[in-house]
C-alpha cells in the first residue's frame, strides 16, 4: 500500500483569498522560484506558470520517483497554478509575453542577470511595460557584483553559507542539510517581501525590484552562528546533533529509540534532574549556569546518557512533557507523516487527481482557524495555454497557429 493512500482526502475549494485578484506571473523553474509563487497561491494569488516548450519546469523531469508519470518533486512545489507554454525568444511569443506583463502585478524570474537581460525579462526591460510593476528576482549571488552572472543551486549556495561546514559529526566531511534549504528560504524571503512590495504598490504606485540570493537567503539562516563568531572571535565547528553554546542540548539514546533533549535554561536544567528523582544534581551550584555546564558538558552528557538508556522512549517523553521539558523523537519521514499531530492539522492530504490521487504537503499556516488553501492542483504542462490566450483576446485560428509553429503549446490528455 502506497502511504497516500492513508492520507485524508481533501477537495479543491476556494481556500485563502487575501490576494485574491494579485495577478503573479511565474518565469521560474527548479524549486526556489516555483515555491515563491507557490506560497503566493496559496494565500490567493492567480498565479501563471510560463514554462518552455518541449519539456516545461526542470522539475518535471527529476525522477524517479514518479507518480502515475508526474514528477513527485515537481507535484510538491506547483499546486495552485495555472501552466501556459510559451516560446518567448519567438516574435509571436514575446507579443504574448508583453501582453501577460502588461496585466501582471508580480513577475518571478530566476535566471542569472545575463540572460534575464538577453531575453528581456530584466527589471529594466520588464517596466517599460508595466510601471507599477513588482519584479521578483531568485538568483544565487543576486544582481550586482562580478557573481551575478555565477550559476548556483541549492547545493552551492549551502556551501557558499557555511551551513554544510557546520553540519555533521565533528570527525565528518561536510554535510548537505536533508532538504534543499537555500531554496526554501528563498522562496520564503521572495513570497515575503513581495506581499510587503505590492502593499506599497497599493500606496505609492511605484515599482519594486526585489533581488533574492540563495546564498544571501542562506547566510542570513546562519545568523546566531556568525553573530557569536563576530562578538567573540571563536569559529563554530562541526558538532552533531549537539548545539556548541547551549549545554545541553543533543541527542541521547534510550532503550530503544533516541531522542532530543534541551536543557536551554536554568528552570528547565533544574526541573530536569528532579523529575528523574536527583535534586541534588539540580542544586549543584558549580553547574549552575550555561557557562558551567558548557565547560562540564562531556561529564554531564555521559551522567545523562547512563539515566536516559534505562528506559525506553516513549517512557522520557511522557515523563519530560509532563513536566515542561523540551524533548522529542527523532522521526524518519514515515514516522513524521504518521504523527497524529501533524494529520489532524492538515499537514498531509491527497487530492483526487481523476481515477487517481496525489500526496500534498500543506503550507503548515493556519489561517484564520484554517489549514486549507487548495483551489486546484498542479497543472500539467501547457494546461490552460488555450484559456489564456483566449483571455489575452486570441482567436482559435489564431492559438492553431502559434501552436503548429511551435510558439506554445496545450496540453492533451491521453483520455481525449
Amino acid at each position: 500500500m502506497l502511504p497516500l493512500e492513508s492520507l485524508p482526502m481533501q477537495a479543491c475549494g476556494k481556500g485563502v483569498t487575501w490576494l485574491e485578484g494579485v495577478k503573479v506571473l511565474d518565469l521560474t523553474t527548479s524549486i526556489a522560484g516555483p515555491v515563491a509563487t507557490m506560497l503566493l497561491a496559496d494565500l490567493g494569488a492567480d498565479v501563471l506558470k510560463v514554462e518552455r516548450p518541449g519539456g516545461g519546469d526542470d522539475t518535471r523531469h527529476w525522477g524517479p520517483p514518479d507518480l502515475d508519470g508526474e514528477s513527485l518533486w515537481f507535484l510538491s512545489a506547483n499546486r495552485n497554478k495555472r501552466s501556459v507554454v510559451l516560446n518567448f525568444i519567438d516574435p509571436a511569443g514575446r507579443r504574448v509575453l508583453e501582453q501577460l506583463i502588461e496585466r501582471a502585478d508580480v513577475v518571478v524570474v530566476n535566471n542569472i542577470l545575463r540572460t534575464q537581460q538577453k531575453l528581456g525579462i530584466d527589471y529594466e526591460s520588464m517596466i517599460k511595460i508595466n510601471s507599477k510593476l513588482v519584479f521578483v528576482s531568485i538568483t544565487g549571488f543576486g544582481l550586482t557584483g562580478e557573481r551575478a552572472n555565477w550559476t548556483c543551486y541549492d547545493l552551492i549556495a549551502e556551501g557558499y553559507s557555511g551551513i554544510m561546514d557546520l553540519t555533521g559529526e565533528p570527525d565528518s566531511a561536510p554535510q548537505k542539510i536533508g532538504a534543499p534549504a537555500a531554496d526554501m528560504l528563498a522562496a520564503v524571503d521572495a513570497a515575503y517581501a513581495t506581499v510587503g512590495a505590492l502593499f506599497d504598490v497599493m500606496r505609492t504606485g511605484r515599482s519594486h525590484k526585489l533581488d533574492i540570493s540563495l546564498v544571501g537567503s542562506m547566510t542570513r539562516f546562519l545568523s546566531p552562528r556568525i553573530m557569536s563568531y563576530l562578538g567573540s572571535g571563536e569559529v563554530p565547528r562541526r558538532s552533531g546533533g549537539t548545539d556548541s553554546v547551549i549545554a545541553v542540548y543533543q541527542a541521547f539514546d534510550t532503550a530503544d529509540y533516541p531522542i532530543t533533549l534541551g536543557l536551554g535554561n536554568d528552570g528547565i536544567w533544574k526541573r530536569f534532574w528532579k523529575v528523574l528523582g536527583l535534586p541534588e544534581k539540580a542544586e549543584d551550584s558549580s553547574r549552575g549556569s550555561n557557562a558551567d555546564r558548557r565547560a562540564q558538558r562531556a561529564a554531564i552528557v555521559n551522567e545523562i546518557q547512563e539515566v536516559l538508556i534505562s528506559q525506553p522512549r516513549s517512557h522520557w517523553l511522557d515523563l519530560f512533557r509532563g513536566s515542561g521539558i523540551p524533548a522529542g523523537p527523532i522521526n524518519s519521514v514515515d514516522q513524521l507523516v504518521e504523527d497524529e499531530y501533524f494529520q489532524a492539522n492538515g499537514m498531509f492530504y491527497k487530492v483526487a487527481n481523476g481515477s487517481s490521487t496525489i500526496p500534498q504537503v500543506g503550507s503548515a499556516m493556519r489561517l484564520d482557524d484554517s489549514a486549507e488553501t487548495l483551489r486546484s492542483l498542479p497543472p500539467r504542462l501547457g494546461q490552460h495555454t488555450g484559456e489564456v490566450l483566449q483571455s489575452l483576446g486570441y482567436g482559435q485560428s489564431e492559438i492553431h497557429h502559434l501552436c503548429e509553429d511551435g510558439v506554445i503549446e496545450i496540453f492533451q490528455s491521453v483520455t481525449q
